[in-house]
């Protein structure tokens, strides 16, 4: 039997997630905002950037200022999607050092239908899950509650 310090009752009523991925994958990151929104009892608000509301930036370090500040500051959880292809993202690497600089929990969801994680962020989760809605719900709980 399992122990919970909070019941729940005491859960937060919605969560602030940034979803990191990469657009030339995005099917995986609609995969995952759909398998949210369909958990039962648990609420979210999306700070993700998708591609059809890119962030108007002219320099790399406007964007970077504008993920920080506005999509990762906000966020109660930085979820990263692991896929391979983390390994070869530059911005996927820099919103996870972004998170960590903000003290944000960070959760590493194994690509689905496969248990290898990428190293990077094996690294850098505080937790990881599979791609099932019950364990990455309760992860976003465990590191957000």
């Amino acid at each position: 039997m399992s122990f919970n310090s909070r019941s729940s009752s005491n859960r937060r009523s919605e969560y602030r997630l940034f979803i990191s991925h990469s657009w030339e994958y995005s099917d995986e990151y609609n995969r995952m905002v759909e398998l949210l929104r369909d958990y039962p009892n648990f609420s979210f608000r999306n700070y993700s950037v998708p591609k059809v509301d890119q962030i108007d930036a002219d320099t790399e370090e406007e964007l970077e200022q504008a993920l920080r500040e506005d999509q990762i500051k906000p966020a109660t959880v930085v979820i990263i999607l692991g896929g391979m292809y983390v390994a070869h993202s530059k911005w996927i690497k820099k919103e996870t050092i972004l998170a960590e600089i903000e003290s944000k929990p960070i959760l590493g969801v194994t690509p689905r239908g496969n248990e290898q994680m990428p190293n990077f962020v094996e690294d850098h989760a505080d937790q990881i899950v599979g791609w099932q809605g019950k364990s990455v719900v309760e992860g976003i709980r465990d590191l957000a509650d």
